[in-house]
Formats: structure tokens, C-alpha cells, sequence
């Protein structure tokens, strides 16, 4: 693994539990506050949010609306997206595909107040001596194990009328897997940036499938316990605020933006040229009326099903869970789902507000 780390995006089946942190979470009745807690992982689609905290951006949003907002790193993402479950932190940078197999999948009511990104080739499968994605066939596949990158690794192998039944995985933790993939012995492999640039350099390796070809399915988020954000909408309101003015900065063709994208890549352990490629495969949503556009498109319905339904297929949504329509997942105009048990919610209202000029 490079220096500068990964977004570990490791999906586990979650058990339900209370919160009953100081976050206000789930467990507890709402309360009005005016102190939170973010917390956030090193992958390039984040880094502004760590960033905007560094250059004051956080603290003139927050002043605005009358609250305080932290931003902790927390250096191994499921650890994060697991404090946030617990109630410990009262909102977490996460993917759609864990915000649902983890939270909501744990009983946590959980609002996706900004919709930041999709993977754009940051996620992808890499073959030795091989041609096409179908000579995966029969081989054994190193990946870690009921995450974004066997979700891909399913999606993949459908584009060429093949199943997961058809090739062996092996598990193996995203701090291992560019070593294993060095083993010439290991000829498949899934994995994400930027251990997937490194894999792809390796003696005989080709990159056969990559996210690009399955778009806006790999979506990344800022993820709100439902019940602090409904007492507290002004925690929303500089969320938005702070982050619309980070991406509308970093996407600069000036010094300015260069100085903005060169401060994320220090923060993330990189260069400021290696953190422009990341961007490169990363598809930020530029402005809020880009990002409410996606989330209200009926596409995104069609995507958290598929994510669903190849959670459920893994038992991800828990043994209690009888059916795939087990969590309810809501989004603009519908209910995917168990209505009466809806745990994941796309809320568009924080970024309908930037997009209005309103905030």
C-alpha cells in the first residue's frame, strides 16, 4: 500500500445496536446542540473536508449557523463507518453500498446529505496474461471480501455472462494486496486507488474492468445520523455550505485551485501529482445542482438495488433479514423497500439549498 492510504470501503454485516453516545444518535431522543463530530477517511473524493478545516472554511460555515464542527481522521475506514454506527460520531464519510450494510443495516437511521462523488476508474480488476475480463474464468481472485470490490468483481463478470460461482476468491486486506498480486503465483485481483495503479504496473498485468464501466454505482457520501440532523438542521445547512465552497475552489484552473488540490494531497500523505490522478478517475459532482440532479434521478433507485440486492445475496443485511426488501431505502419520489423500516435516506434538501443560493 502506498504512503498515503486507502479508503478501505469494507462492507460487514452489521448487528444491530443502540446509540447512546454523546452524538445524539438513533437510540436517543433528538436534541438541539451546537458541537459535532465528522468523521473521515483518507481516499482523494474526501480530502476536501479535511482541507476545508485546515484553510478556515469550516470554521466561517459554522460561525454562520451558530454551531461547532470537528472533522476526525480516522486512519482505517470501517473503523469509521463503525464509530459512526455506534453513535460515537454524529456523521462519517462513507459509500452508499456501506452506509446501507452497515448502519442501516445495524438499525441506524442514516441521512446522505451530499452526494460528493462516484468512483470513475478508481476501483477496477487486473489480470496477468491475460486478454479480457472472460479469462478470469476458473482463476483464483484476491480482493477484500464483501466490499465495494467484490461488488465490482460481480458486476464485472455479468458483462461477460459469468458468476461469482464461476472464479475462488480469496480475502485479503487492503494493506496485503499489492503484495499478494506480486506473487507470481496470483493472477486476478480487484482493488481500489492507489493500490490499483500499483497492481497495474506489475510484470504481465493488464487492467481488464474497471469502475468506469459500471458509472455512478460506486457512489460516495456524506452520511448524517438522521435524528441529530432533524434537530439540528443547521448542522446541514453549513455542511453544504462548506463543502460547495471547497469543490467550487479546488476545481480552479488557477493558483489557487493548484494550492487547494496541493494542501488535500499533504494531508493525504501524496503528492500533488498523484492526487490529480486520483481525481482523474474520481467523477466529483461540481455543484450542488449537478449532485441534486444525480440523486434525483430515477438511476440512483436502480443503482441501490443492485447494491442491495447483492448485499442481501451475501448476508450482509444480517441473519433477521428474510428478503432484500428487508431495510427500506429512500430517494427522491420513492421507497425501495420495507416502508415501514426505512434506515437509509438520499436527502437532497441540504444541496437544493446551495443550489438555490439560499444557504
Amino acid at each position: 500500500m502506498t504512503k498515503w492510504g486507502s479508503k478501505a470501503r469494507i462492507a460487514i454485516a452489521a448487528v444491530a445496536m443502540l446509540a447512546t453516545a454523546s452524538c445524539g444518535g438513533s437510540g436517543s431522543a433528538p436534541k438541539a446542540r451546537t458541537e459535532f463530530n465528522i468523521g473521515w477517511s483518507i481516499y482523494a473524493g474526501w480530502m476536501p473536508w479535511p482541507y476545508a478545516e485546515q484553510a478556515g472554511i469550516v470554521k466561517k460555515w459554522a460561525d454562520k449557523y451558530g454551531v461547532k464542527i470537528h472533522f476526525t481522521q480516522v486512519n482505517d475506514y470501517v473503523e469509521s463507518v463503525n464509530q459512526f454506527n455506534a453513535g460515537k460520531l454524529d456523521g462519517v464519510t462513507v459509500t452508499n453500498m456501506d452506509a446501507l450494510t452497515i448502519p442501516a443495516a445495524g438499525g441506524k437511521d442514516t441521512s446522505a446529505i451530499i452526494l460528493g462523488d462516484y468512483s470513475n476508474g478508481n476501483d477496477g480488476i487486473v489480470l496477468k496474461n491475460a486478454k479480457s475480463l472472460a479469462d478470469i474464468k476458473g482463476r483464483t481472485v484476491y480482493l477484500v471480501e464483501l466490499s465495494v470490490s467484490h461488488y465490482l468483481l460481480a458486476r464485472g463478470l455479468s458483462t461477460v455472462g459469468l458468476q461469482l460461482s464461476d472464479v475462488k476468491t480469496v480475502n485479503t486486506s487492503d494493506a496485503d494486496i499489492v503484495g499478494a498480486f506480486a506473487n507470481p503465483a496470483a493472477t486476478a485481483v480487484v482493488t481500489w486507488n492507489p493500490q490499483l495503479t500499483e497492481v497495474a504496473k506489475l510484470p504481465g498485468a493488464t487492467k481488464v474492468f474497471d469502475s468506469s464501466q459500471v458509472p455512478a454505482e460506486i457512489l460516495d457520501l456524506l452520511a448524517i445520523d438522521t435524528a441529530t440532523l432533524k434537530a439540528n438542521p443547521n448542522l446541514g445547512k453549513a455542511l453544504a455550505g462548506i463543502w460547495y465552497e471547497t469543490i467550487q475552489l479546488m476545481q480552479k484552473k488557477d493558483a489557487a485551485g493548484a494550492a487547494a488540490r496541493a494542501a488535500m494531497a499533504k494531508l493525504a500523505g501524496a503528492t500533488p501529482q498523484a492526487f490529480d490522478a486520483q481525481l482523474t478517475t474520481t467523477h466529483l459532482y461540481g455543484t450542488p445542482q449537478d449532485a441534486v440532479a444525480a440523486v434525483k434521478s430515477p438511476a440512483i433507485g436502480a443503482t441501490m438495488v443492485k447494491v442491495r440486492d447483492f448485499s442481501f445475496s451475501k448476508g450482509l443485511f444480517g441473519q433477521g433479514a428474510k428478503s432484500a426488501d428487508a431495510i427500506g431505502i429512500s430517494v427522491p419520489g420513492k421507497t425501495i423497500g420495507d416502508a415501514n423500516n426505512v434506515k437509509l435516506r438520499f436527502d437532497p434538501t441540504y444541496m437544493e439549498l446551495a443550489a438555490a443560493g439560499k444557504l
